[in-house]
Formats: C-alpha cells, structure tokens, sequence
C-alpha cells in the first residue's frame, strides 16, 4: 500500500508536485456533497509550500498503489502551531465560489419539466464558459425521470438574485426520487486526471451481499447503537398533488403493541394515489425499526477491503456488545480514510437506514 499526493496548477495544468510530504491526512467523498482532505505538512517545508499548494487555484490528488482515490481542490491552507494545515475540497466546492452573472445560465435557462441532470450540466457548462473558469470537469450523461420546473413555475437564474451556482446545483438532488451525485477522479489513457462528477439514477451504488461489516471481524473500536422515537412511526400519512379536499392522501398504518406515533410524508410531485400508498408503506416499514447505526470505523480485511465499496452502496452491519445486538441495512452516505493509523489503513463510514431512501417511484 504506497499514498501519493499530488499538485497541480488547475488553469494550466503544471505539475507542481508529485509527491507532497503530507502526514496526517483523512480524505473521503460524500453523496450529494463535495467530499473533504485535511493533511499536515511539517515547518521545514513551509517556506516552499505556499507554491505547492496554492489555495484557490491549486488542484490536489490522492493515488494508492497508482490508483486515483480521490481530487478536490486546496482551498486553505493555515499555520497551526509547528504544522501547515491543507483543507481541500472536491470538484462541486468550486461551484459554490461562483455565480450566474448573466442570467438563466448564459440563456440555457429557464426550464420546464426538465431533467435535473441536464440542468446540473447546463451549471457546470456555464461555470466553465467563462475566461478561467475551466476546470475541465465532465459531467455524466446520465438521464432521469426527475422533473424540476411546471409551466407555472418554471426552473429560474436571475442575473439580478445573483445566485450562487453550488447552492443551485445541491438543491437538484435533494427533492425525492431525485437523482444521486458524487465527486470521482481517475487516470486516463494518457495518464492525465480526469475530474468527474458522477451521476446516478434512480440511485448511486447497489445492495452489496459480497462485502459486510462485523464487530470483532473488521469493525473497530465502539459503535453507538442509537434507540430513539423521533422517527419513530407505525402510521404513515402520504399526501401528493392538490389543496384542500382535493389533496391526494394514502395513509399506511400497523398496530404493534406499541404507543400510536404518526407521521406525514409530503410528496406534492407525486400524482398516483398507488405510487402514494407504496411509498407510504415504504416510509412506514424503515420507521418501525428502533435502532440506527450513524458511523463505523473500519479496518482493511479481506470480508470488505478498503476500497471495495463505493458511495451509495446498501451493506450489511452487525454490531454485538454489552449493550447490543444490531443487524441491519445501511447506505454508506461518505467515508473518511486515515492512511496512517498505528494499526494500519482504516476507514470511517457514514451511514443512513438503506430503507429510508426510495427510488424511481415519481408518477
């Protein structure tokens, strides 16, 4: 297992260093985020590291055994007692640092019932249209059945709102049944990053049954087992498109010897009282399961190699201590690798119940 990680200027595309002296370091990619790196680099190195890692326009990377792990951008990099802090971010981070200054995204807007992919192309497009701008990021082709805009109300970027094109690009992926995004990079034929931004549809990842999550096997230290009632329902109330007595309504409700909790699932995009029903049912079955597991931290071992999973997969955990017996479905939301720990490579997984997500169910 040999980490390198690398520098590169991101207008021009120099090489500024092929093997930073990082120590420290922690980096992972997100669902629907940016993903993050933090590293240290040690005081003798700090009269030329300014050249290095040059925040704002310095592009850093992450390659384990010649493999692009992960790319983002140095966006700080502070004095911390006898160390140089490097924070980066990954690709969509830079979006956030930029603005539609001429109006429904230099004229591919405004949209109506218009795929949220393409719309999140037509963002990145535009960003890069603009005189150093051009990070070279490629977005999938990716298609969907999302909708974002109605005759009504269409899909808009107002020159005068000055509106900001991360916070733009976030918001397509965070209605339900909208599609998955993630920050990837990779080495191509020619040897040259290329910097993506991967998108999924209905979902990123997939149900995992080669790979799982054990303690005593490759989970490590603790692992808090949550047991509380704020999302706790067996009576889920679905409401769809209309107003007033015209609102569409399924309710999905069980009795389980437990105290009646209830809870509304608003879905005003959804038309189909079937579709209504089975997302209600869907919502209620993940809510009558006490007990969530946020966070594992994980050792490399040969049931789930470090690497071997990928954002949005559903795996299989199993947590067994003094307090309890948890087995479940988790969708791994993020992760965090420490490269340099005293017992070797590990990892540090976020989590989300897999059965809180749907998928595909719009009509």
């Amino acid at each position: 297992m040999t980490y390198r990680y690398l520098t590169q200027h991101a207008l021009t595309g120099q090489w500024l260093t092929l093997d930073l002296p990082l120590t420290g370091v922690e980096f992972g990619p997100q669902l629907n985020g940016p993903g993050h790196l933090k590293g240290e680099l040690s005081p003798r190195l700090a009269h030329t590291a300014i050249d290095l890692v040059d925040p704002g326009t310095t592009l850093i990377y992450v390659e384990r055994d010649g493999l692009l792990r992960w790319g983002g951008i140095i966006w700080q990099a502070v004095p911390e007692d006898n160390t140089l802090t490097i924070e980066a971010s990954g690709w969509t981070s830079y979006l956030q640092r930029r603005h539609d200054v001429d109006g429904e995204l230099g004229g591919r807007g405004p949209f109506v019932r218009a795929d949220p992919c393409q719309i999140a192309r037509d963002i990145v497009a535009y960003a890069q249209s603009i005189p150093d701008g051009d990070l070279g990021i490629v977005v999938d082709d990716t298609a969907s059945a999302a909708q974002a805009g109605t005759p009504a109300d269409p899909w808009h970027s107002r020159w005068w709102e000055t509106p900001v094109l991360g916070s733009q690009f976030d918001s397509l992926f965070k209605p339900a049944d909208s599609p998955d995004y993630t920050c990837t990079v990779h080495w191509d034929a020619q040897h040259k990053p290329v910097r993506r931004i991967q998108l999924g549809y209905p979902r990123l990842g997939a149900r995992r049954t080669d790979i799982h999550f054990s303690t005593g096997i490759n989970i490590i230290g603790s692992v808090p087992v949550t047991y509380s009632a704020d999302e706790y329902a067996q009576v889920v109330i679905a409401t769809g498109v209309g107003e007033g007595r015209a609102k569409q309504r399924s309710t999905d409700a069980v009795r389980d010897g437990r105290l009646r909790l209830e809870t509304v699932l608003d879905l005003p995009e959804v038309r189909g009282v079937d579709v209504l029903a089975e997302r209600a049912r869907a919502e209620r079955t993940w809510r009558q399961v006490m007990g969530t597991v946020e966070q594992i931290t994980v050792r490399d071992h040969p049931t789930a190699p470090i690497g071997s999973w990928q954002i949005g997969d559903d795996v299989r955990v199993t947590v067994r201590d003094q307090w309890t017996a948890f087995s479940g479905w988790c969708r791994i939301t993020g992760w965090t690798v420490h490269p340099e720990t005293p017992g070797g490579e590990s990892a540090t997984l976020t989590l989300d119940p897999a059965e809180s997500y749907h998928y595909g169910l719009t009509s």
